[in-house]
């Protein structure tokens, strides 16, 4: 569906493999039914999915491109994640660096990723009630 559980706003200098090991346990501590992570290119490596796995007993599964495609290509549940970042890309707080406290911007994307939870509930019952 595209809904945010867990953010982690950190400095550019910090390597997202590395600020991993700070948003997995959170996310685990608010769901811990977790059993598939679905990653990008970041958070390759060997180490980092054996953690992981030894930690949360979770599988973390990197999706990448096939190597011998060149242009643009559809990556299986990339798309949901794209999505995800263009709708919270419309709020303007979020649209340029605006805070000066990584938690003001992990609260900004609460704030915008709650809205547009609450906007797809509140359509999904419209429906629902049409359908009646």
């Amino acid at each position: 569906m595209g809904c945010l559980l867990v953010v982690g706003v950190h400095a550019a200098n910090i390597y997202d493999g590395r600020a991993a090991r700070w948003v997995i346990p959170a996310l685990f501590l608010l769901r811990d039914r977790v059993k598939k992570i679905w990653a990008d290119g970041a958070y390759s490596g060997a180490e980092l999915i054996a953690w992981v796995k030894a930690q949360f007993d979770c599988v973390l599964e990197v999706v990448e491109k096939k190597k011998p495609v060149n242009g643009f290509q559809v990556l299986p549940r990339r798309w949901v994640v794209e999505r995800t970042l263009a709708w919270l890309s419309r709020y303007r707080r979020l649209n340029r660096d605006y805070e000066r406290n990584p938690k003001s911007s992990e609260s900004m994307v609460y704030i915008a990723s709650s809205r547009l939870m609450l906007r797809q509930l509140c359509k999904n019952r419209a429906l629902m009630i049409e359908a009646i």
